[in-house]
């Protein structure tokens, strides 16, 4: 197993630019970008808003590029709101390379590197002391109406049944090899990232973020006998979903691309060939943030 972070201490002679992605529904979010692009300036970091946020932002000491032009403008991105807006934005900053430092007014931060009171941490980002943790992604190729589309996630992709219909039945293969069929309210296939996120709430177990594996926690299953399982980063899933008298069931990616499963057709996940660069400030680490928003309720 190869370690995947690595320490950048790289000397930048080159002015950062970096894109701000704030949370628009969330007033936390916006009353922060003041402060965090005065922080930015000051560490001689260019901030840079797509021309949509102007109307609720308007500062003179950013620069607002044209939404379709504003990632590749970037060397790296960065988002106030909590880990949901890493996940909106996490996607894009991977395929276009681009490394992402989240700034947490959220609720729980398991990726936000630093909250709205901690911006003097952004000096980390000018002297190059932050760290980068790679993230692998899952890629599922789901057959629709329409045709088989490719799609990708950072947490998870999560298979579930129809309101008010009887279970379907999912099989699961590892590799060719059948390992589960089952009759449940869904399965949710997540990447060692997502293993705090919707799979913990269904009984799945933490894994940490920087392994290369992926985790199957069956949603609600009718049967006395079922656990989480974890398989290996490379290995190839194939999910086989059939309806039980008139069930029918949708897939989610990341929360999101609610999509209606076809029936007696194959899902294939596996991991993706892209990966996602989440940065890191100071002494936060995945550990302490278990610690901080898992535990805390049992002190």
């Amino acid at each position: 197993m190869i370690r995947v972070m690595r320490i950048i201490t790289t000397f930048r002679s080159f002015e950062m630019n970096i894109l701000i992605a704030p949370c628009l529904d969330k007033q936390k979010s916006i009353a922060a970008m003041p402060s965090v692009i005065a922080k930015l300036k000051e560490y001689g970091i260019k901030p840079l808003l797509a021309e949509s946020v102007r109307s609720l932002c308007n500062d003179e000491r950013a620069e607002y590029v044209p939404d379709d032009e504003a990632v590749a403008a970037c060397d790296m991105l960065m988002t106030i709101g909590g880990d949901g807006m890493i996940l909106k934005w996490g996607r894009k900053a991977a395929a276009a390379g681009k490394p992402l430092v989240g700034i947490n007014t959220g609720r729980v931060g398991f990726m936000t590197a630093l909250g709205a009171d901690e911006l003097d941490r952004l000096s980390a980002l000018a002297d190059g002391t932050y760290t980068v943790s790679r993230r692998m992604m899952l890629s599922a190729d789901i057959p629709t109406a329409d045709g088989c589309k490719e799609y990708r996630a950072l947490n998870d992709i999560v298979l579930y049944k129809d309101t008010n219909v009887k279970l379907p039945e999912f099989t699961v293969k590892i590799n060719g090899i059948t390992v589960l069929t089952i009759r449940a309210d869904g399965l949710i296939f997540s990447t060692p990232t997502g293993s705090t996120a919707y799979a913990l709430s269904a009984g799945g177990t933490i894994i940490e973020p920087t392994l290369e594996c992926i985790e199957l926690t069956p949603l609600c299953p009718h049967t006395l006998f079922s656990r989480p399982m974890v398989f290996g980063g490379n290995d190839t899933i194939t999910v086989g979903y059939a309806r039980y008298e008139g069930s029918s069931a949708d897939i989610s990616v990341d929360g999101s691309s609610n999509i209606p499963l076809e029936p007696d057709t194959d899902i294939v996940i596996r991991r993706s060939p892209v990966t996602f660069e989440l940065v890191e400030t100071g002494e936060n680490s995945f550990y302490g943030a278990v610690a901080k928003n898992l535990m805390a309720s049992l002190k």
